[in-house]
């Protein structure tokens, strides 16, 4: 058995949940798993990326022990488009 953590960040709230699944259990395992509980099964499991400490992941990685699985929201405005917005703002009228 390995353990990892499935971790779901809002913007005023974080959601964590440990998981104890077989060796060689892969990111979409532990998602289908996740699927199970009342808390996580709102979240989109089945869409949208996730991650392994920070770094983007496919679905079919096999997890280690003490893997971190993030689940990432969807941008809510492209970050050029948030800058140029700024840069604007910032030089007046």
């Amino acid at each position: 058995m390995i353990r990892v953590e499935l971790v779901f960040a809002l913007p005023d709230e974080q959601f964590v949940l440990p998981l104890a699944l077989p060796s060689a259990s892969t990111v979409g395992d532990a998602l289908e798993r996740a699927g199970r509980d009342l808390v996580f099964s709102r979240f989109p499991l089945t869409s949208g990326a996730v991650g392994i400490w920070g770094e983007v992941s496919d679905r079919s990685r096999v997890l280690q022990d003490g893997d971190r699985l993030e689940l990432y929201r969807p941008l809510q405005v492209d970050p050029r488009t948030a800058r140029r917005r700024r840069a604007a703002d910032a030089g007046g009228d």
